[in-house]
């Protein structure tokens, strides 16, 4: 049994971590420590000086209450984790700052672009120095 997981969501997929979350409670044990991530890409410094001041804090405490939501409805237990940064480093940070033994991530379809630059989701796999249970 996994000791903590981390379950990374992406809001414009919120579909997506209910699966996660259910495939997280059957390999996580009683005592697990589950965590539920969103990632807020960073802006460029050009792009933002034209963007309202704490529009990004906004941002960042909209996505929190996103997904706090997203576990009460689904009755999950999670600490809730938002990170500013590219969606796969950020979870690899946040794997590794947790000190995840498990990240349930969800992948698509692949696609051309996937294999020219390569999906959040097989990035994490490559570079992940923990399990990563990828669902389709």
């Amino acid at each position: 049994m996994y000791k903590s997981i981390l379950i990374p969501v992406d809001l414009g997929h919120e579909e997506r971590a209910e699966p996660m979350m259910q495939v997280a409670r059957l390999i996580g044990g009683s005592d697990t420590r589950f965590i539920l991530a969103h990632c807020v890409e960073e802006i460029p410094a050009y792009v933002m000086a034209q963007i309202p001041a704490g529009t990004v804090e906004q941002s960042v405490g909209a996505a929190e209450e996103t997904l706090k939501a997203i576990a009460d409805r689904a009755g999950f237990a999670a600490d809730v984790i938002v990170q500013r940064g590219h969606a796969a480093n950020a979870i690899l940070d946040i794997a590794q700052e947790a000190k995840a033994d498990c990240i349930v991530i969800a992948s698509h379809k692949p696609g051309w672009d996937d294999f020219l630059i390569g999906s959040t989701a097989a990035r994490v796999v490559r570079h992940a120095k923990c399990a990563v249970h990828v669902l389709r």
